[in-house]
């Protein structure tokens, strides 16, 4: 982890202090609304882990350590750019406006969920924020932003995708297709990797013998750049640039952000058997990204005591609220188990379904109907 952490310390950071950035591009308002951003996400990590500890959601994946990355590159993007995302991004879903109902019912599978209860918790998605659905298996979804930013140069409609994934997907097969077709295509597209240090158990240094995944953008002749992720500044600055130069010049570019993943992978995962305490504590207490945040803003006097207690209050609250009408939801009506297969019910479909509703009457004491939608 040494490595990492020298690696970590030359991000754009040093980069924008020594072109005189002022303000790192980032005005007071934004800097702002991104600390309260990756605060919100923060609370709401801390509530829906706990809420699968007791067992009331099946799955959970908090992103502690690596809001710096979501928020800074959300930021930098335009409205109608397209995501695709891995399942740590929840906070670039959070900084376009996803509200946190929508994040609860996902989570919770319920009837105002956006994806009808048909995916695990932490598979988001939104089609009017331009954030395509998380799929579960590692990397597809490289070679899918590829193709979806070579449509986009077809629309010459001056926006960008950008992929998220972690730097153990990059050792998948599809990251080498994506990677190559998005390079000889000539695709306005950024492949933002998170390198946190570990792909679920294993550590970077078990996963590759090159110089982390930056490295490897010449030998597909994409721009490439290695930033300090815990920098919010240098995530958004060369983010801005890698957007304004893809769509400029049609040309990937690679963004590897050196972060550390705080949390456990997932609730089905214990990092002790892995990791040091000591190790997780440098990186939460010395270099989190919502810290060193807060005390840029201290510094410059646009936030204090008062108002860290009050927003950590508002944010609970927020938070809180969601969580308990996420509950008290329905689950989704059943019939819903076999739409969207097709445009029109195949007459297979329809037996499937008409076969469904047979087994419930005659077993209905058998199930909690009560609980889904009419």
């Amino acid at each position: 982890m040494a490595a990492l952490r020298g690696l970590y310390r030359t991000g754009l950071g040093a980069l924008c202090r020594r072109k005189g950035y002022q303000g790192f591009g980032l005005s007071k308002e934004m800097v702002l609304n991104c600390y309260k951003k990756m605060t919100l996400l923060n609370t709401m990590d801390r509530i829906l882990y706990e809420s699968q500890r007791q067992g009331r959601i099946s799955f959970y994946m908090t992103n502690y350590g690596e809001e710096g990355t979501h928020v800074g590159s959300a930021a930098a993007l335009e409205p109608n750019d397209i995501i695709f995302g891995q399942y740590r991004e929840a906070g670039v879903l959070m900084y376009r406006g996803f509200p946190l109902d929508l994040f609860m019912a996902q989570c919770y599978a319920n009837a105002d969920d956006l994806g009808k209860g048909r995916q695990m918790p932490v598979h988001y998605g939104s089609k009017d924020l331009n954030f395509v659905t998380i799929s579960s298996p590692l990397a597809t979804q490289i070679p899918q932003a590829a193709g979806a930013a070579y449509a986009v140069k077809r629309e010459n409609s001056n926006r960008v995708v950008i992929c998220f994934f972690g730097e153990g997907a990059a050792s998948e097969g599809d990251a080498h297709a994506g990677f190559n077709f998005s390079a000889t295509l000539e695709c306005p597209i950024i492949f933002f990797c998170r390198n946190n240090g570990y792909a679920i158990s294993t550590p970077t240094n078990e996963q590759y013998r090159g110089d982390g995944i930056a490295a490897r953008g010449p030998g597909y002749g994409m721009m490439s750049i290695r930033v300090d992720g815990n920098d919010v500044f240098a995530v958004y600055n060369a983010t801005k640039e890698a957007r304004r130069r893809a769509i400029a010049e049609n040309q990937p570019f690679l963004i590897e952000a050196m972060t550390y993943r705080i949390g456990h992978h997932s609730t089905s995962d214990d990092s002790s058997a892995y990791r040091s305490v000591d190790e997780v504590n440098y990186w939460d207490k010395q270099d989190h990204p919502i810290s060193r945040l807060r005390h840029y803003m201290t510094a410059r006097g646009w936030w204090g005591e008062e108002e860290e207690k009050t927003w950590r209050k508002q944010s609970r609250k927020h938070v809180m609220e969601a969580f308990e009408r996420a509950e008290k939801r329905h689950k989704p009506r059943l019939d819903l188990l076999f739409s969207d297969v097709y445009q029109e019910m195949t007459p297979n479909i329809e037996k499937q379904k008409e076969a469904m509703w047979n087994h419930l009457k005659h077993y209905k004491e058998q199930y909690p109907l009560d609980l889904y939608d009419k």
